[in-house]
């Protein structure tokens, strides 16, 4: 079965919140599906998600494999490396999360990518699961133990990420895997103006409530707003199906 057996639906909700600017930006078409939120002040945050996102549009061509993606990801913190920058500690830079629809051994596979701490989650069977591990100061404390995982919501120092497209590191070390696609897949790209707002078994309820990705799309950014909305929140939902043989 190839990958020209999957069909999607595609969900797509952005808003600036109470934030001056949308830094967030996003990808949805020809088999990308990718959120990145900028960060470095509204201007360079703006251009560094911006840039990230259209960096990763070349993974629309061809069949995108593992080592292509870091090679595409690796390119666009380069480029965003070369953005000037007004102030030196605090450089453009942004996350990025998200999936590409591709083949792996002759199976359709999502291709998961990930750097920061905006986050990728699955939802089958009615279950939803973060596929992706944040790079952040906070996860990385309660893997080893030192943050209980219910004090992570309110530790301090919750948005500092470890790792970025940009910013101040040389280099960067991103995620990449693949995710067989089953039947019924429901992928959740977003950026952590959603997860800071609104807790993931909230989340799971929203998306089983509604069928429509651009319904639950526009659910889980009005659900962030109404929690608070302090920072801008990005959204897609995919639907996967896969066509019956015939």
């Amino acid at each position: 079965m190839s990958v020209d057996s999957v069909r999607v639906a595609v969900g797509i909700a952005t808003d600036q919140a109470r934030r001056p600017a949308n830094e967030d930006a996003l990808l949805a078409e020809d088999g990308v599906y990718v959120v990145a939120d900028g960060m470095g002040g509204h201007e360079a945050g703006d251009v560094a998600s911006r840039t990230a996102v259209e960096t990763l549009r070349v993974l629309s061509r061809g069949v995108p494999d593992l080592a292509r993606a870091r090679t595409v990801l690796r390119a666009a913190h380069a480029r965003l490396r070369a953005l000037p920058a007004a102030d030196q500690l605090r450089r453009p830079g942004t996350t990025a999360t998200g999936v590409v629809l591709s083949e792996h051994d002759g199976t359709p596979c999502w291709l998961v990518l990930n750097v920061g701490d905006s986050r990728t989650y699955r939802m089958a069977g009615g279950v939803l699961e973060q596929v992706t591990q944040d790079h952040s100061e906070v996860a990385e404390l309660v893997a080893r133990g030192a943050v209980p995982p219910q004090d992570a919501a309110t530790y301090p120092r919750r948005n500092v990420v470890t790792r970025a497209l940009g910013g101040g590191s040389e280099t960067v070390e991103p995620d990449v895997f693949w995710l067989p696609v089953s039947p019924g897949d429901r992928m959740l790209v977003c950026s952590d103006g959603l997860t800071d707002e609104v807790p993931d078994a909230r989340i799971e309820a929203e998306l089983k409530a509604e069928p429509d990705p651009q319904a639950a799309a526009d659910r889980l950014v009005a659900a962030a707003l109404a929690a608070g909305g302090s920072d801008n929140v990005t959204v897609l939902v995919v639907d996967a199906t896969l066509a019956s043989r015939a």
